[in-house]
């Protein structure tokens, strides 16, 4: 098993349970152009406890058996056009019931304006209220993607996570081995630094895992012998990232003689983490070795086979069938080209 496996395992997979309404807020006003429209900070306590959203069309009509109270509620255009229409009783009695409930918040998209009946019962239940301009379906699809954020599962990994060619690198490998050192030397090269020490990662979607720095560390890094520098200061903007997809892990690994490397990089090692599989690459390392270079080629070899190439592959087809044509009596084996021009250079 390998050494990050055991670690992994150790390591206790964290999962938010709950958010509150006042959190819910803060995050989302600027990014949803989320207004509120209930009086003072009641109802922000609340707990919203479900990463999905519900539409209360049903529940306003009256069905409440298989209402998800316990979510968002978001009313768009229908719900709401729905309201007006109703006789001035009806809707009464379908307000009351609909705010008998535990609702965390309500949303209220395209600038749809509430009711001075619909408010008050808002504010008497201690229910927030809350208006964006946005469509309903976009609104839906933005919210969805924040709260699947916000309850994702979550674990913690001591290395660094470095953009290289557009693919996310994490090196692990014991402390004091030179992951700083091999992330500070792909920034000076042109790469783009998303964490050092502690990345947390997060499972965004099926087969996607995001990494991240946290808010205290961001993008400091201890150089030992130096000390605590700031990328970002250093070598500006161009070199930071704060998030980027997991990719590959790379295990930075003492040169050890005892021990079998891949030499043609057809037996591909894979990971699991957080129920995601990812290429899974020991990185033998000894000095003159530049781990730099390897780590860059280790990208565009990634993307290589991501646009379908496996240079493996390829010569080992390669081989395969120069070993046909020997059984055949075809193998010619000769110059790589036919003919030498003069150089005069």
């Amino acid at each position: 098993m390998h050494k990050l496996k055991k670690i992994l395992k150790s390591i206790k997979e964290v999962k938010k349970e709950s958010i509150t309404v006042d959190f819910f807020y803060n995050a989302a006003k600027e990014r949803f152009k989320l207004t509120k429209l209930t009086e003072g900070n009641n109802g922000l306590e609340r707990i919203i406890r479900d990463k999905h959203i519900h539409r209360p069309g049903l529940a306003l009509a009256g069905y409440t058996g298989l209402f998800t109270y316990d979510r968002i509620q978001i009313l768009g255009n229908t719900e709401m056009r729905y309201l007006r229409q109703l006789p001035a009783s009806k809707r009464t009695q379908s307000l009351k019931k609909f705010f008998s409930f535990e609702i965390p918040c309500i949303c209220l998209t395209f600038n749809n304006k509430p009711s001075e009946e619909f408010l008050e019962l808002a504010n008497k239940r201690n229910i927030p209220v809350f208006i964006t301009p946005l469509e309903t379906t976009k609104f839906a699809y933005f919210i969805n993607d924040f709260l699947d954020d916000q309850f994702s599962a979550q674990i913690a990994l001591h290395g660094s996570f470095v953009d290289v060619y557009g693919v996310g690198l994490f090196f692990h490998g014991r402390s004091g081995i030179g992951k700083s050192e091999i992330a500070l030397d792909l920034v000076e090269r042109g790469h783009r630094l998303v964490a050092d020490d502690l990345v947390m990662v997060s499972k965004k979607a099926d087969g996607i895992l995001m990494g991240t720095g946290t808010d205290l560390v961001k993008h400091f890094m201890e150089i030992r012998g130096l000390g605590i520098i700031d990328v970002r200061s250093v070598f500006g903007i161009r070199a930071i990232r704060f998030q980027k997809r997991v990719e590959v892990i790379v295990n930075l690994e003492e040169w050890d003689s005892r021990r079998h490397y891949t030499r043609t990089g057809l037996d591909n090692e894979t990971i699991e983490i957080l129920g995601v599989e990812l290429p899974f690459i020991r990185l033998p390392i000894f000095p003159g070795k530049n781990i730099t270079v390897i780590s860059e080629i280790i990208a565009l070899n990634y993307l290589s086979k991501h646009y379908g190439f496996d240079p493996a592959k390829a010569l080992s087809d390669k081989l395969d069938q120069a070993i046909k044509n020997k059984s055949k009596g075809k193998l010619q084996v000769g110059r790589s080209v036919d003919y030498l021009e003069h150089d005069f250079e």
